[in-house]
């Protein structure tokens, strides 16, 4: 795309390996310029990399303002993949599919970036756009965005109302009260205007961050609202390098949910506004769940808790989740019969990649309406005394003997008895951030250090066992992350039932739920007792803490393996 003050000239091709006559990258480039804008046009059976360099001490922003897949690709078969790195075997940092429900914008931690395009044998035109930038991370230009809290406020894009700057990504985070929910209204809006706005634009997404639902991505001149379904709405700006205008004035207040749902892994809380019932014409006399003899509790709202595999829930197993379904029938107050069509209160727990999903709409004459969603899981994970997993061990820093067996347990919080829990990867590293040095003592469900035992699955737990290492280098300390996989137990073909796979068959091996866990910190035992010996006792007391938190995976150098050996019971890196 080549840009003169405002007029944008595309060169178009279709888009196969190789370059075209013109010089322009049809299916893959290396790219060294400081920012560029790609369109990208793709037949069937492409396979195409792109390579990014980065300038000194300045980081890579990637976005992908509008992609078009084939129609019903899966994200096995047709995908954006984006490396963070040199080369496509670095480590993976984002995948964009057909199903993606967001505008992507992704940002390297190392001095390259790399994305993958691969397509099916389908026919048909696939279309992306894509554009990158250099900018330093906390300096004065990337000062926008925001955290917003209360009942109401406001907020505007920079500089407004003079002209917004070039390349710029500000995300604003609105959170209201519990149990309400955001109403946003711009009353100003105007930015540069083109076709799916793929250079300017403002993006709305129904949650936390920008991983939520997308509501709505806008561009050009408008006056938008959106609500949300949560007490959490984000907001995002993005900008290009031309024709920048006067962007947007906007303001939000909040409004009481007439509805809850909260979903653990083991339960179902339904939280119904007797004010709001009453406006659809019901009283909490006339509800009932799937299973008539579960009862609400009724208080200043109507309350529904029951766990999850109770009550008449429907469960159902959709290969990359499980969903858990119940229904509160409503029936007309005063009335025997009716002719109207039902209305229907459905509640939905969805366990889906990294989260519970809860999802609660209103069907009345086949008509829906969303009236919250949020979510959250309950996964843990400890080391315990004995192979009999009965007494967890309570304390942190956990002072263990070099090659003394330690035994580990993952554990998800249901009471659905169906719901299976697998180790998938296990990586050991020095430090709480996981860097560079890890080292592997599960991947892809393949033991990858030879003192693992793994245990058979046992109602909702995941076991294993090793032997302890240190890692030299004057580190003191080891700690474990944990990528788990929950399946139902009764899918033959499921993630958990495949056990041990190579990497290329893992991506048609479908996971119902995925989380990480991390524990630790360990420590050998003779390093306290050097403390005590010295008589740095108190200061060791002092060091003693739990650190036990979830954390988004990261995977070790997939050749780590080689770079470790046990020497007279001492490992050695």
């Amino acid at each position: 795309i080549h840009r003169y003050g405002n007029v944008f000239i595309y060169i178009l091709a279709s888009c196969f390996c190789g370059c075209c006559s013109t010089g322009v990258p049809r299916c893959g480039a290396s790219l060294h310029e400081p920012n560029k804008a790609l369109r990208i046009e793709l037949n069937a059976n492409a396979n195409c990399t792109w390579q990014i360099q980065r300038n000194a001490n300045q980081t890579i922003r990637l976005v992908f303002s509008h992609f078009k897949f084939a129609p019903s690709s899966s994200c096995e078969t047709e995908s954006i993949k984006v490396f963070d790195g040199p080369s496509t075997a670095s480590p993976l940092l984002g995948q964009v599919c057909d199903d993606t429900d967001a505008v992507p914008v992704l940002e390297s931690s190392s001095d390259s970036l790399t994305f993958l395009i691969t397509t099916n044998s389908v026919p048909f035109t696939r279309n992306f756009f894509v554009y990158y930038y250099f900018f330093s991370p906390g300096s004065r230009t990337e000062n926008c965005g925001g955290e917003l809290t209360g009942l109401n406020g406001t907020f505007t894009s920079p500089n407004y109302p003079a002209p917004y700057p070039h390349f710029r990504y500000c995300v604003w985070h609105i959170q209201a009260p519990k149990n309400s929910k955001i109403n946003l209204e711009f009353q100003d809006f105007f930015l540069e205007l083109d076709r799916n706005c793929q250079l300017d634009f403002t993006a709305v997404y129904d949650g936390p961050s920008t991983g939520s639902g997308l509501l709505g991505k806008v561009c050009g001149r408008a006056q938008p609202t959106f609500e949300s379904s949560s007490n959490m709405m984000t907001v995002v700006l993005s900008t290009d390098d031309t024709n920048s205008y006067r962007g947007f004035s906007a303001q939000y207040s909040t409004a009481p949910l007439p509805a809850t749902l909260t979903c653990s892994s083991d339960s179902m809380t339904i939280v119904l506004s007797k004010s709001y019932l009453a406006s659809l014409g019901f009283r909490e006399a006339h509800l009932q769940l799937n299973d008539p003899s579960c009862r609400p509790v009724v208080t200043d709202s109507v309350i529904f808790s029951f766990p999850l595999a109770s009550c008449g829930t429907i469960k159902k197993d959709e290969g990359h989740s499980i969903t858990y379904t119940n229904t509160i029938s409503l029936a007309p107050a005063g009335s025997t019969i009716t002719r109207q069509k039902n209305t229907e209160i459905i509640a939905q727990c969805r366990m889906s990649n990294n989260e519970t999903l809860e999802l609660i709409y209103i069907t009345t004459n086949n008509a829906i309406q969303k009236l919250s969603a949020g979510g959250r899981y309950n996964v843990s994970m400890a080391f315990y005394e004995s192979d009999q997993f009965s007494k967890p061990i309570q304390y942190s820093p956990y002072y263990v003997d070099l090659n003394q067996t330690l035994f580990a347990e993952a554990t998800l919080h249901s009471t659905d008895p169906n719901l299976q829990v697998f180790i998938d990867t296990c990586t050991a590293s020095p430090q709480p951030g996981f860097g560079s040095l890890t080292y592997d003592l599960i991947r892809s469900g393949c033991n990858k250090d030879d003192t693992v035992v793994t245990y058979p699955a046992f109602e909702n737990h995941g076991r294993f066992k090793f032997r302890a290492f240190r890692f030299l280098r004057s580190f003191p300390s080891v700690y474990l992350q944990c990528d788990i996989v929950i399946c139902d137990s009764n899918t033959t073909n499921s993630r958990c039932a495949r056990g041990c796979i190579s990497r290329q068959k893992r991506a048609i091996s479908p996971y119902t739920w995925k989380t990480n866990t991390v524990v630790g910190p360990i420590r050998l035992k003779r390093d306290l007792r050097a403390a005590e010996h010295s008589g740095e006792r108190g200061k060791i007391k002092k060091l003693i803490y739990l650190c036990v938190h979830f954390t988004h995976f990261v995977a070790g150098t997939p050749d780590n393996k080689h770079r470790y050996s046990y020497q007279n019971g001492q490992s050695s890196f």
